[in-house]
């Protein structure tokens, strides 16, 4: 038998390294984690949840003081937002977290860090700094970076990304952001709150592409309200900078209508995401990869059966949470040889724009892509007392139902609705019915109590039919209703 260095190698120290790491080292296997950057944590830390959540919340209480009068409260002074401060306060918050994410932790729990950029000489070595390093198995976890779509001129211009925006210190005064998914609509929002003028550049007929238009529609009804331009359908050409001032061109109808040229004081990039691939030599490990990542399958193994690719570098589904479960499916193959796959039925995901968005299984658009029938049940947030009582009655949840009474999926689009998933995600791991479900207590008043609305409807359409009525009638000489409204049939 070989004698490697280590029972498990992992590189890249994000999320889906990182909780590896923390596994492997706990279950006893002599486990080193390579990372390229000098800190750990990745784009998640750094570039992605932390500092974009932290950088929303700002925006959201910015926004909300500028709503007291809607509460009955005086009107509040809106003042300029001093940029620097407010990256001051991300920066602080991902230092906070930053200790958790420290060599010395994962040293106590066993695990070697090592920084620099390792490339592999075999499907069993890497060379770090011309030194060589074996591992039985290895768990390949080197995240996304942003991608650059084909616009001419853009290398020539100093455009942001994710991974840069958070160290900018002057606030535009216009903002032009090319995306209309998950990162490029946050980071409208937030900027749009803080005082920017924001332009919105979106290639698709909708924003949030993969969500259901209805629900799209929402959030995109809050933007556009809250002063946002969204120009939907429509291509960026070509970028040139001229005295500090970005001139984009822009073509309608997909790069097919006429042209126009949106004028900003900044350019925001997020029109996609590519796998961090380059560097690691995958060739020389036989490991075989595309442009959008290295394919896997549901146990998260590489076509070497001994090399496993976890988080955004296999091109999955790019989540924080679902790059640490994938990091668990490796571990247990890897590891503990466990035969256990992957099941992404059951992960939810959100969208942190005000409306939220959030989803767990299918949605209209994928149910009907794979041709399953379904019932649509739907619950608007305008119904639920907490909502109006806090003035967050934007928004509505939707179940998909099968023939036969199984959740299909479940759809919020409203506040809070990165909370309110989790009671469908543990609903739909946990195979619960949606009589459980119906006939839960929630509390009251909460903006949970939709779920449990929503969920009674399905059976209030058989519990409260005319055939029960009749039936109960006749049982127990019920005599029936006890008045009519005026407009009602005799």
């Amino acid at each position: 038998m070989a004698n490697y260095d280590y029972d498990l190698g992992i590189l890249g120290g994000g999320a889906a390294g990182l909780s590896a790491a923390a596994g492997a080292a706990q279950f006893g296997a002599k486990t080193i984690l390579i990372e390229k950057s000098p800190q750990l944590g990745g784009d998640c830390l750094h570039y992605g949840c932390v500092p974009s959540k932290t950088l929303i919340r700002t925006a959201g209480v910015y926004a909300l003081m500028k709503r007291t009068k809607e509460f009955g409260l005086p009107a509040v002074p809106a003042l300029p937002v001093d940029l620097g401060a407010v990256m001051d306060r991300v920066h602080a918050v991902i230092d906070r977290i930053q200790h958790h994410d420290s060599v010395e932790r994962f040293c106590g729990l066993g695990a070697k860090v090592v920084f620099g950029g390792a490339a592999f000489a075999d499907d069993h070595n890497v060379v770090l700094d011309g030194k060589g390093i074996s591992a039985k198995s290895w768990i390949i976890a080197t995240g996304s970076g942003p991608s650059a779509p084909p616009v001419e001129g853009l290398a020539a211009v100093p455009y942001w990304t994710n991974e840069t925006v958070f160290s900018q210190r002057t606030l535009p005064a216009r903002l032009i952001v090319l995306g209309g998914g998950p990162i490029g609509l946050e980071l409208s929002q937030a900027f749009a709150r803080l005082g920017s003028k924001v332009t919105v550049v979106e290639f698709m007929d909708q924003i949030l592409g993969p969500e259901d238009a209805d629900m799209a529609a929402i959030v995109e009804d809050r933007l556009v309200a809250e002063g946002i331009e969204i120009l939907k359908s429509t291509q960026a050409v070509k970028v040139e900078r001229i005295d500090a001032v970005f001139h984009l061109t822009v073509a309608a109808q997909a790069g097919k209508g006429p042209k126009s040229i949106l004028t900003g004081d900044a350019l925001l990039v997020a029109a996609g995401r590519k796998p961090n691939i380059d560097g690691l030599n995958l060739e020389a490990a036989g490991v075989k990869f595309t442009p959008r990542g290295i394919p896997v399958n549901d146990r998260m193994k590489t076509n070497i059966s001994h090399i496993y690719a976890c988080g955004d570098v296999n091109g999955q589904m790019p989540f924080t949470h679902v790059a640490g479960y994938e990091a668990g499916i490796a571990l247990s193959n890897a590891v503990l040889r466990l035969p256990r796959k992957a099941d992404y039925g059951r992960i939810g995901w959100c969208t942190y724009t005000d409306p939220e968005v959030a989803s767990v299984g299918l949605n209209e658009k994928r149910a009907q892509k794979a041709g399953i029938e379904y019932r649509l049940w739907e619950e608007a947030f305008a119904d639920n007392d907490r909502a109006q009582a806090e003035a967050e009655t934007s928004g509505k949840i939707k179940l998909l139902v099968s023939p036969r009474g199984k959740l299909l999926g479940c759809q919020i689009a409203g506040a809070h609705a990165g909370e309110l998933i989790a009671e469908w995600v543990a609903v739909q791991s946990g195979n619960v019915s949606l009589a459980t479900m119906a006939g839960a207590v929630h509390v009251y008043p909460t903006l949970a109590e939709i779920s449990k609305r929503v969920s009674g409807k399905i059976f209030a359409e058989k519990i409260f039919s005319d055939t029960t009525k009749n039936v109960l009638k006749f049982l127990f000489s019920l005599k029936g209703r006890a008045c009519k409204l005026p407009d009602e049939p005799v």
